[in-house]
């Protein structure tokens, strides 16, 4: 009876203890109570010995320990790997009558009085389980608050690199994410955004930034209650950190203007954004789904008098008056570079005379090919370039009727012009073969679908000539080596840059991304020892209409 009657307050103890780890630490009572089951096993596997299947279990009501020896049944003549925790079942039924295969025989073990070392082992156990169990707390909980804005306290400074304390875990903000001009002091309280959490083993990683467009939309979500009922919506921001930025957004209600929404009463809403983000400027820009009218709105507060897409390489000419060039690009460019990053368009901008020097030389250019190649006269030459043929091919497989209807021109005329295109594609198709021969490209090349002439010529220029060549190449690389200009950039290059680069840098080039892939792997067809979908994937030709250009 007084053996019972001191156990109590030890069982009542251990609740107790069970119950302040989990308040402290906010974690599960149930997780506290299975490290310490944990940490009374290990002490009793020690006790006993380590091949014994022994395991503990605490009554979270009374705080009763249970310690009990578990083996495990197995067939008669089966080899016993673990004399301690397997038992033949001719054995096992001697003590259960019932005993079957797969079963496990549970023997109650008395318990046992913790020593110096056991009780230092057991804590040590429910110490790491506890810190294991809190790391996964702080981790489960700061995944779900990636991107959203969180407040702390500066613990420490170090390089720039701020260590900051966010009550229940702690966060970093790398020197590059923290705005140039301002500097933290332990102590100081801080506002910052949460871009990235990572599970490590010394606990969860959490990185924060104040210095991604993200935590300016957030700020602004924060300030303006239309954006937070997502009556106004945040369509791009760009930021140039701590100097200037541009936020482009659109309202779902017509009757609300989301400019004016943003800047709020005498700019408070605005203000207290600059605020935050140390006297950062800010061009708050109305979004259109017109890209044209979306560059122009980007580039405020220069004027503009024209602009130029293109489509296909998402590039815009932007025409505007001399005394608008300077206010248009910026200082240092910043006021043209965020309306790129921004629109995601490259933008180039050109005053009236340039852009008027410009067409000019470009149609003095096309006027002066068409007259080669066509044997024409001027007039005919600059009739073709203001129809908007560009290309000699243009001329050679339009409908003859689309070519007949031009001005001055008639049905004579026209089949002339196209049998004079045909020709001269053939010669310069046969120049071309010629070359490609003289540079080594093999005839197996050559026969893989989808690649023109010049298309040849150039890879032989860049030591592409064998199947293997081009075997050894991946779609992105086939379409850099075919691009007519490629600038200072470098095939080693390519891999360096980020997917929207590398897709606006390709964008120029002759083949698509699904054609490069299907040359691509049709050179890599006989690598493959039986046919398989992939290897058997061929590529469009690039003039969908029976590719004149490889007949000619």
């Amino acid at each position: 009876m007084a053996t019972e009657s001191s156990a109590a307050p030890s069982r009542l103890e251990m609740l107790a203890v069970a119950d302040a780890v989990a308040r402290e630490k906010g974690i599960d009572r149930a997780e506290v109570l299975q490290a310490m089951e944990q940490a009374i096993q290990k002490a009793a596997r020690a006790k006993y010995g380590h091949e014994h299947d022994i395991r503990a279990q605490v009554d979270s009501a009374t705080g009763e320990i249970k310690l009990q020896r578990w083996r495990q049944i197995v067939e008669d003549g089966a080899p016993i790997e673990n004399e301690s925790a397997q038992v033949p079942l001719k054995r096992a039924l001697r003590e259960k009558d019932d005993a079957a295969v797969g079963e496990f025989l549970v023997d109650n073990l008395p318990p046992i009085d913790f020593g110096r070392i056991a009780a230092q082992t057991a804590k040590q156990v429910i110490v790491q389980r506890v810190r294991e169990a809190e790391r996964e707390r702080q981790f489960s909980e700061y995944k779900d608050k990636v991107g959203q804005i969180a407040n702390g306290i500066v613990k420490r400074v170090e390089y720039r690199n701020v260590t900051v304390d966010l009550g229940k875990a702690e966060a970093i903000i790398r020197h590059e994410e923290v705005l140039p001009r301002e500097s933290f002091r332990t102590g100081d309280r801080v506002r910052a955004y949460i871009y990235d959490v990572r599970r490590e083993t010394r606990g969860p990683q959490i990185f924060m930034t104040r210095t991604r467009p993200e935590f300016m939309a957030e700020l602004f979500k924060a300030e303006v209650p239309e954006i937070y009922d997502k009556i106004i919506e945040i369509k791009s921001v760009a930021r140039d950190p701590g100097s200037r930025a541009k936020i482009a957004v659109v309202s779902m209600d017509n009757s609300i203007d989301p400019v004016g929404a943003c800047v709020g009463m005498r700019g408070s809403r605005v203000q207290a954004v600059v605020g935050e983000l140390q006297g950062e400027k800010i061009d708050i820009i109305p979004w259109s789904s017109n890209a044209a009218t979306f560059v122009v709105n980007a580039l405020a507060p220069a004027e503009v008098a024209k602009v130029v897409l293109d489509e296909e390489t998402r590039k815009i000419e932007v025409v505007v008056p001399e005394n608008q060039l300077s206010l248009a690009i910026g200082r240092r460019g910043q006021n043209v570079r965020l309306a790129s990053m921004l629109t995601k368009w490259d933008i180039d901008i050109l005053t009236e005379d340039e852009e008027s020097r410009r067409r000019q030389e470009e149609f003095a250019s096309k006027t002066e090919m068409f007259i080669d190649a066509l044997d024409v006269e001027d007039l005919i030459a600059q009739l073709l370039v203001t129809e908007g043929f560009t290309t000699v091919e243009e001329v050679a497989y339009v409908p003859l009727e689309e070519l007949a209807a031009i001005e001055s021109f008639g049905q004579k005329m026209a089949e002339q012009l196209q049998e004079r295109a045909l020709v001269w594609i053939a010669v310069r198709n046969a120049e071309l073969d010629t070359k490609r021969r003289e540079l080594g490209v093999d005839d197996a090349v050559a026969a893989l679908e989808g690649l023109w002439p010049e298309h040849l010529v150039t890879l032989g220029e860049a030591g592409v000539k064998a199947l293997d060549d081009v075997a050894d190449l991946i779609g992105d690389e086939l379409r850099f080596l075919l691009l007519p200009d490629k600038g200072n950039q470098t095939l080693d290059g390519l891999a360096q840059l980020d997917p929207t680069k590398v897709e606006r840098l390709l964008a120029p080039s002759p083949l698509g991304a699904a054609e490069a892939d299907a040359i691509v792997m049709a050179a890599r067809k006989r690598w493959f020892p039986t046919e398989s979908p992939a290897a058997s994937v061929t590529a469009p030709r690039a003039a969908d209409a029976a590719s004149p250009r490889d007949g000619a």
